[in-house]
């Protein structure tokens, strides 16, 4: 089930996202007051956020700034009563997907919240790479195992990028050493070895399921112990 976190002061407001969104078949959290909203969403893992433009505390304006600045993808739909244009410009600006003017159609709010959706995974399936229960960010250069994420040096992200684009199957070292480097292999050196060492310490540190098996003779294959 995904999940909604609805940023909302007004009671009245706030309960007719949640049932509507509740409707389309998500979970909802609902935030009363800015501070509490951009806590809840710096801290757990929504897939969308519905976002009040003017709230006690920290602004939305605020919010979404400090989510982008944090680093969080989360489709953003502000909702507010300031219809001008200079206003739904700041909200966009700001780091908003989409803004929706108070009062509003439950309805519509939700086939936006789905518009967004659809586009964010568009765009995540296109830079993110999965093997197992490890996801690779293709623009922020992390190795991520559920909430635990890990920074790869270059040569590590390209390794590790090469071996999730072909999840078990035997890789020679010729093959990894034109991926990475960008020229034939030398078989006199040890540059493949003491880089894999590295990137295993680094799975070792995640704790994930997926590891890189030498095959004698062969090359190396990244296998998931799960299957």
């Amino acid at each position: 089930m995904r999940s909604a976190l609805c940023i909302e002061d007004d009671l009245v407001t706030a309960s007719e996202i949640t049932l509507e969104l509740q409707r389309a078949g998500f979970s909802v959290s609902h935030a009363t007051d800015g501070l509490e909203g951009l806590t809840l969403a710096l801290n757990q893992n929504f897939d969308v956020i519905t976002l009040d433009r003017m709230l006690p505390g920290v602004d939305g304006l605020e919010i979404i700034t400090r989510l982008r600045e944090a680093g969080l993808g989360t489709p953003v739909l502000m909702i507010s009563a300031l219809s001008a244009l200079d206003d739904r410009i700041q909200g966009i600006r700001a780091g908003g997907d989409d803004y929706l003017i108070k009062p509003f159609a439950s309805e519509e709010m939700a086939v936006r919240v789905e518009a967004l959706l659809r586009r964010h995974d568009r765009i995540e399936q296109s830079t993110l790479l999965q093997a197992g229960d490890l996801s690779l960010d293709l623009i922020h250069r992390k190795l991520t195992r559920g909430k635990k994420s890990i920074e790869l040096q270059p040569t590590e992200f390209k390794l590790v990028e090469f071996f999730m684009r072909n999840p078990n199957k035997t890789i020679t070292r010729g093959l990894i050493f034109e991926a990475v480097w960008g020229y034939s292999f030398d078989p006199g050196t040890k540059l493949i070895d003491v880089h894999l060492t590295r990137l295993r310490r680094k799975l070792e540190e995640l704790n994930c399921n997926a590891r890189i098996r030498t095959i004698r003779g062969s090359g190396f294959i990244l296998e998931d112990l799960e299957t």
